[in-house]
């Protein structure tokens, strides 16, 4: 019995301690592993890849980032490289294939020299360890140097060995390790050092890159090249060790001298690049890309272009501001475009001077920033004008009155564009006036096509800017709308393409990093806007020399030694100047200016954006052969009478040939000029009764009256200076026009001057029928007129006022001009 007793004594005992035990390792086990991650959150803790923009060749623009983190781009295990496998396993885990995520061997030697060491030394981590410690572990548990945090690891890389293969599980490895330089897996530490893709990697570059995650700061070769290289070089030991390598491949290997990537993270075309984000940032809201994915977009740009447009605009901008203060332009911003007219394809975008300049807003893109255009929108109101679809279309010999004229804008105020010159030109043709780029003329044609016409033809060129008819007036034809420089080179687009309208694109197509093709940007179909007839007269117009020779002079910056088009603009008070020319097969446009909107100091659009347009475009065409604009069928060249564009008379003393859209040729002859005989004694026409020896014959202009104050300032001679009553056979005989002042003007009695010297100039208009021509004031006479010239002054008088002109007719009748209302407000 008391044998017995000591044995239940002893079970007892035993019993608590297993007990114990059991308790104990109950509470090690819950204690280690109660909170393991979940193999099943791995792809939760994958980086978010970053995505690579690069220009049309496969050139790096620019890479973004996530947040955190830093460049990553995933690979599958095919297409990374042997060389980076091999050594990541010679170096990492020699028999990765074949354990089961753990290591007992490797364990079992860490452990004895953690013992012998009284602490934790050595690691002895497989590869699958390490992929389970980085992904599925926080910051803080996979820097503990514990037992604990080893068999955790254990536990999760053998559970990942059970859920994936053994090349699963080396890709995630070779994808998501960091391997230094902000740069996470084998491609992006292959783009970071080499500066191209991992599958381009030779020997050396992979022991390199393979030598990296055991200490990526030590090791970086950017940092540390000496101790980057002897990594390698124990990287290349041990792929021989492993019968990776042979002795003479190691030795090969090591011989061979590393070129490091100059720019590891690069800024190219920043402006262009933020226009790629937003529609990255779109189709990935939109569900077409996936944010998890790593991306490759090749755009459109040529990173050749983008740098020549770059060079010449920060130098032709560097040069304005050396200038001396006295002297100064204030000219310290400029934007260009370059695009395919063809395809729509953007070759180039420069959005500033500097995009890093904080003293000029150089991170504000100017290239897509509205601004006023100045007369460089004028082409498009003459395209409207000559559409033979129209009735009573224009030509291009077409004459327009380039005399000053007064409109009224639709909320009743009166608007007198004046030339760039401040001069007036008389009858012009619209080959003259588009190419010198004559305001007067350009406000009339918008009031001939109409604002609404106008603001419809814009949206069909993809002018997103310009809406309500409503909020214009005729100052839309000089620039009174905003439109970003990418939008109306873009337009013009369509003048270089036959009349096509392409859009503009800037994304050939988007692949995943494994070359898959995940998006190709949909492009609308072409849009037929002008008829291609009317789209060669322009160009054929923006690139006669001669046409612009008035505006600009022979020879300008705006002729190069090539068939171009161009067109310049500059806005009132010089806020603005622009230039956009092109040719069959490119579009340039450059905008020069401040940000800020401070105006610029007699800086045009033919000193400031020209020379820039004029140095990227030859720059472009060297060493091609001039290519002209192909004329279409269904035109045919005709001899015209230079100031009326009719067919020539036998009193048109200048010719010219004009190309015409078949079926708008001339069937008139000229009505401009005259041949008359005139009494030398009298200077009037002569009669039957005029002795022979005082006759003569001269040539006379028969202009409409509008134009006959700037025919005499000229010392023209006219036919209704010669005409009496009766005999008059001017075209225009009984018209009657009051040409100044212009109605609803508003004055002002300025009271430090003296009253009776400020004083308003009344003139008027008339034909050569009229006689006796009389001025009219609130209904009292102010003064009375037998021949030309009809112009008087009248001193102003506070209140509203109106004026009108009367005169007879040929048959005894009364002519009345139009009432003109003005305001003169007092002291």
């Amino acid at each position: 019995m008391k044998h017995q007793s000591i044995i239940v004594r002893l079970w007892r005992k035993t019993a608590k301690f297993i007990f114990a035990g059991i308790i104990l390792l109950a509470g090690l086990l819950i204690y280690t592993f109660w909170d393991l991650p979940s193999i099943d959150s791995l792809p939760e803790t994958y980086m978010t890849p970053s995505v690579r923009i690069t220009d049309r060749d496969g050139h790096l623009l620019y890479e973004i980032l996530a947040e955190t983190g830093g460049r990553n781009t995933v690979l599958s295990i095919e297409n990374i490289p042997r060389c980076l496998k091999d050594a990541t396993i010679a170096v990492e885990d020699q028999y990765f294939y074949i354990h089961p995520g753990v290591d007992i061997t490797g364990i079992l030697r860490s452990l004895w020299i953690n013992l012998r060491g009284g602490e934790t030394i050595a690691g002895g981590s497989t590869i699958t360890q390490q992929v389970a410690r980085n992904l599925l572990m926080d910051q803080e548990e996979r820097t503990e140097r514990t037992l604990r945090r080893k068999l955790r690891e254990g536990l999760l890389a053998w559970q990942m060995t059970r859920r994936l293969t053994k090349d699963e599980i080396l890709a995630l490895y070779l994808n998501q390790m960091n391997y230094g330089g902000m740069a996470y897996g084998v491609e992006a530490a292959s783009q970071t050092y080499f500066g191209k893709p991992a599958s381009e990697l030779l020997l050396p570059e992979c022991a390199l890159i393979v030598g990296l995650p055991q200490a990526p700061g030590a090791y970086n070769p950017f940092t540390n090249p000496e101790l980057a290289k002897e990594r390698q070089r124990i990287v290349l030991g041990l792929m021989q060790k492993h019968g990776y390598l042979t002795e003479e491949e190691r030795l090969r290997a090591e011989a061979i001298p590393l070129s490091f990537n100059p720019e590891p993270y690069p800024i190219e075309s920043p402006h262009f690049v933020w226009l790629i984000k937003d529609q990255i940032d779109t189709l990935t809201s939109e569900g077409v890309l996936n944010s998890r994915q790593s991306l490759v977009v090749r755009t459109t740009l040529d990173l050749d272009v983008q740098h020549l447009s770059e060079s010449v605009l920060k130098r032709r901008i560097a040069d304005f501001k050396k200038e001396e203060a006295a002297i100064s332009h204030n000219v310290n911003n400029a934007a260009l475009v370059v695009l395919d007219p063809h395809s729509g394809e953007i070759l180039a975008l420069v959005g500033s001077a500097d995009y890093f300049d904080a003293s000029i807003d150089g991170a504000l893109d100017m290239a897509t920033s509205p601004r006023q255009t100045g007369s460089a929108f004028k082409p498009f109101l003459y395209a409207l004008a000559l559409d033979p679809a129209r009735p009573d279309a224009w030509t291009a010999a077409t004459s327009i009155l380039d005399v000053s004229t007064t409109f009224i804008t639709h909320d009743g105020t009166p608007y007198t564009p004046v030339n760039y010159d401040s001069r007036e030109h008389g009858p012009v043709s619209v080959r003259e006036a588009l190419g010198s780029s004559l305001n007067i003329p350009a406000v009339k044609t918008l009031q001939e096509v109409g604002i609404e016409e106008v603001i419809d033809l814009a949206g069909r060129l993809g002018i997103t800017s310009l809406s309500d008819p409503q909020q214009y007036d005729l100052s839309l034809a000089l620039g009174g709308g905003q439109i970003s420089l990418l939008q109306l080179s873009t337009a013009y687009t369509a003048l270089a393409n036959h009349g096509t309208f392409a859009g503009n694109y800037s994304i050939l197509e988007i692949q995943d990093a494994d070359g898959n093709l995940l998006y190709t940007q949909e492009k609308d179909p072409p849009l037929q806007v002008f008829d291609p007839r009317v789209a060669w007269l322009i160009s054929d117009i923006l690139s006669d020399d001669s046409a612009r020779a008035r505006g600009f002079g022979p020879n300008s910056t705006l002729k190069v030694d090539r068939t171009a088009a161009v067109k310049t603009g500059t806005t009132t008070n010089f806020h603005d100047n622009w230039t956009i020319g092109y040719t069959p097969d490119l579009v340039v446009g450059v905008w020069v200016g401040n940000s800020g909107h401070e105006a610029m100091h007699n800086v045009t659009g033919l000193t400031g954006a020209a020379p820039i347009w004029h140095e990227v475009l030859r720059g472009l065409l060297r060493g091609r052969p001039d290519h002209p604009f192909e004329r279409p069928d269904g035109l045919t060249q005709v001899e015209v009478c230079d100031l009326s564009g009719l067919l020539p008379a036998s009193a048109c003393p200048h010719t010219r040939m004009e190309w015409f859209i078949l079926g708008t040729e001339p069937t008139q002859t000229d009505t401009f000029h005259q041949q008359i005989w005139i009494d030398l004694l009298t200077n009037s026409l002569a009669d039957d009764s005029t002795p022979g020896e005082r006759r003569t014959s001269i040539t006379v202009l028969d202009l409409p009256v509008e134009a006959q104050s700037w025919a005499r300032e000229q010392g023209l001679p006219l036919l209704t200076d010669f005409s009496q009553p009766g005999n008059n056979v001017s075209q225009q005989p009984d018209q009657l026009i009051l040409l100044s002042p212009p109605p609803n003007t508003t004055y002002r009695i300025d009271p430090n001057f003296d009253p009776s010297s400020q004083q308003l100039e009344i003139e008027v208009a008339a034909g050569g029928e009229i006689s006796q021509v009389t001025i009219w004031v609130d209904g009292n006479l102010l003064t009375t007129f037998s021949s030309p010239p009809y112009q008087t002054w009248w001193t102003l008088s506070a209140g509203e006022h109106q004026f009108w002109a009367q005169g007879v007719n040929a048959n005894g009748q009364t002519v009345k001009s139009d009432i003109v209302t003005v305001t003169v407000i007092g002291k």
